[in-house]
């Protein structure tokens, strides 16, 4: 028997005001163990759909279910957000803090650690990424890569059950790609990405999906398809 999904969108519809709906009846499941590249055309509502995830958007109509309970209200994702892990597709638009240490510390502190069990969250963290060191360096003085892993770091930071993530290689080169990638493999953690990037996706061994014409589809990796 399967077990049971760790979110799941059901028949989800979502248009922005006057203009025409970009989700019509858009699917999707995230299963323990699962990882899922959700791929498509720019503008047709990729991360519209992490959004409602996150509960940062509502939809017209369709259900959110995370970690086996149906979510409607802001207070239903306030208590699951911290668990989703999620990474935005620009690290400026996640790193508000001073330092490094921080941004990386505020997840933590805000969830009731105390300031030594912050530091102590922190440092594994940094150390797990690669980043000893950093923490007292001015996060927007980082480079691009730099500020993608601690970005990351600030999801990791709270013991998330999964990662959700928004063009993670975006504007990264190939070392700090690899870097990502590294990171993202020891964790083992259960994926759902939005990219573009198929190398990068077939490095992490995601399942490949579509959304296209407002739904989601199960795509064959057209590399595989030559074979």
């Amino acid at each position: 028997m399967r077990a049971e999904p760790l979110f799941e969108l059901k028949e989800i519809a979502f248009g922005y005001r006057e203009r025409p709906p970009i989700l019509k009846g858009a699917s999707l499941a995230l299963y323990p163990g699962e990882r899922l590249a959700l791929t498509g055309r720019n503008g047709c509502g990729k991360t519209t759909v992490l959004s409602i995830v996150m509960g940062l958007l509502r939809p017209l109509s369709g259900e959110v279910w995370i970690f086996g309970r149906k979510r409607e209200k802001e207070k239903d994702f306030r208590e699951t957000r911290p668990l989703l892990g999620f990474v935005f597709q620009d690290a400026n638009d996640q790193l508000f803090s001073p330092t490094v240490y921080d941004d990386i510390a505020f997840g933590p502190l805000n969830m009731g650690a105390t300031p030594k069990e912050a530091g102590l969250i922190v440092g594994e963290v940094l150390e797990s990424l690669g980043l000893e060191g950093f923490g007292p360096r001015v996060t927007h003085d980082l480079s691009g890569g730099e500020k993608k892993l601690v970005s990351l770091g600030t999801a990791l930071a709270l013991s998330p059950r999964t990662l959700i993530l928004d063009e993670p290689s975006n504007f990264l080169d190939q070392d700090a790609q690899d870097r990502l990638v590294s990171v993202l493999n020891a964790r083992k953690l259960p994926l759902l990405i939005v990219s573009h990037d198929f190398a990068f996706l077939r490095t992490l061994k995601c399942r490949f999906l579509t959304l296209s014409e407002g739904v989601i589809k199960n795509l064959e990796d057209p590399e595989l398809s030559r074979d």
